[in-house]
């Protein structure tokens, strides 16, 4: 699956969907597309993914207390398990075990509290605790196939990911990020495709309103 396939796909159905909905998958898809221009950069590719990501998901939060950008995506996932009737999230989820998935639970350079402890808020050993009480939760996770669980720890890790190359936490196309940028890439590339269709195949339910809206 991929933009070509979900741009026609749009093409065909999108009179049918509701203007939050249409816009959404419109500017998801958008930068899917120039993600997948991206395959020499992984840097960009993964940054147009998650921008494609953001587009699908994301809802205002100022007013919503107790809300964080984490957990509204760990519903918005949690969500599309339950709506993905053909079972699209359970299959790449199983299909990429033990490869891309483990080695991102692997990897403690996109676990936050492992910086949280070089910055000087934790100690060594709560950040390694915390490491380990997390894998095994994934793992648990994995053992009940439990898909939106999984899928709540991968997107955590890319979270992490995702802020050190936005924030400037990294140098471009740098060496000693290179197998973490990778395997974020190359899962969000299989992810965001089907996160759109399950979109696009639920146009009835509330997506809600998406941020800045199109206004005259």
């Amino acid at each position: 699956m991929n933009y070509s396939v979900l741009k026609t796909r749009q093409r065909e159905n999108r009179e049918h969907y509701p203007t939050a909905l249409s816009l959404r998958v419109h500017r998801a898809l958008s930068w899917l597309n120039r993600a997948e221009q991206c395959e020499a950069d992984e840097d960009a590719r993964f940054i147009f993914l998650w921008i494609a990501f953001n587009a699908a998901y994301a809802n205002e939060i100022s007013g919503m207390p107790g809300f964080t950008e984490k957990k509204i995506f760990g519903n918005f996932l949690r969500r599309l398990v339950d709506m993905d009737h053909h079972q699209s999230l359970y299959q790449l989820v199983w299909s990429e075990f033990p490869h891309s998935i483990r080695l991102l639970l692997d990897n403690r350079f996109v676990f936050q509290p492992f910086w949280d402890y070089h910055n000087g808020n934790i100690a060594e050993q709560e950040w390694r605790s915390r490491f380990q009480r997390s894998r095994r939760s994934a793992l648990k996770a994995l053992g009940a196939r439990d898909t939106a669980r999984v899928l709540g720890c991968i997107f955590s890790r890319l979270y992490t990911l995702r802020n050190q190359l936005i924030h400037g936490g990294s140098s471009w196309n740098s060496k000693v990020n290179r197998e973490q940028v990778r395997d974020g890439a190359d899962l969000l590339g299989k992810l965001v495709p089907v996160v759109i269709d399950i979109m696009m195949a639920h146009p009835q339910a509330v997506w809600g309103d998406p941020c800045y809206p199109v206004v005259d």
